[in-house]
């Protein structure tokens, strides 16, 4: 199909001016590339649903034993108790209490990094820290964004950047920008900011995809935290999720994949009708890390044959 809009030739030429950007940067990139692994998604129970019309059921008339007992104790005592508990001598005046439970969710005054994910309870690692999370395996794999950040990889649960005064900790691949480029060992990643608050007008409350309404600035906290490790070389987390348009993308979720460095930095004329400005970021993975799975719709047919025979030769 032709590109005849204006907006797409744009797009195109900023496409192919960031993959050569990407390749003069050098990416080590696998001979081969395995398929990810499709996801068994768990199956729910069905509850067993007990009606009104089954008389034959045996335990109809404890049930209906257990719930006289216990209106019997509100009536005597005007404290409602449990049926579990009917027919035990239980002493409410003597319990204490012993403070408000800490909640698995928290906002602490940084601001979206701080909250606590849902899955599992509460985070116990700092997530403001460059490099690895210990116990975190590359190729880590969560259903949601906010498993992401309970395990401390990536705190923010919207926010694509998570960064401060001496760098950038992590950043989340969500596919933001159509013009940037995904090749896995390396991407060119739009910055922060310059978006219209107010949203777009089929969505007005994701105001992450609202219509750019003024400049970038490596003024922007998170830009200039990705713009400090250009300087510093402090290795960056990087998460992909399934919305990213890249064959490197997981097919649903989000997935750890490793550190990266951020190795330029600059600004150009965003595909916006009034040419704002943008900030953008070239980043390449570090060596020595498990390869990146690839979607099983974009994987070359043969690959992992041919793999096993290298593998087996090898041996």
């Amino acid at each position: 199909m032709a590109i005849t809009c204006d907006y797409e030739k744009q797009r195109e030429s900023y496409i192919q001016k960031n993959k050569a950007l990407l390749k003069e940067l050098g990416l080590d990139k696998p001979k081969f590339e395995r398929k990810e692994k499709p996801r068994r998604k768990s199956k729910s129970v069905p509850r067993k649903r007990v009606f009104e019309s089954e008389e034959d059921d045996e335990s109809k008339p404890a049930q209906k034993t257990q719930r006289t007992s216990v209106e019997s104790d509100v009536a005597a005592t005007g404290i409602r108790r449990s049926a579990r508990n009917a027919g035990k001598c239980v002493d409410y005046k003597s319990e204490h209490h012993k403070g408000t439970p800490e909640p698995l969710m928290r906002n602490h005054k940084s601001g979206n990094e701080g909250q606590m994910g849902s899955e599992g309870g509460k985070r116990t690692q700092d997530p403001k820290v460059f490099g690895h999370i210990p116990g975190i395996e590359v190729g880590t794999w969560w259903e949601m964004r906010e498993g992401c950040s309970t395990d401390a990889v990536h705190a923010p649960w919207v926010a694509g950047i998570s960064g401060g005064p001496k760098g950038a900790y992590s950043v989340a691949l969500s596919g933001g920008y159509e013009d940037d480029v995904d090749l896995g060992y390396g991407f060119t990643y739009t910055g922060s900011g310059g978006r219209d608050l107010r949203g777009t007008k089929n969505a007005p409350k994701n105001l992450r995809t609202g219509p750019q309404s003024s400049d970038q600035s490596f003024d922007h906290p998170f830009n200039n935290a990705l713009l400090k490790s250009v300087e510093t070389k402090k290795p960056v987390r990087v998460i992909r999720g399934f919305k990213l348009n890249s064959k490197y993308a997981p097919s649903e979720g989000y997935r750890y994949d490793g550190l990266y460095t951020v190795e330029k930095a600059w600004t150009e004329k965003g595909l916006n009708p009034k040419g704002y400005l943008v900030c953008k970021f070239a980043f390449k993975r570090l060596l020595g890390q498990p390869p990146i799975p690839i979607r099983g719709d974009d994987a070359e047919d043969g690959q992992e044959d041919e793999e096993d025979e290298d593998n087996q030769d090898e041996s």
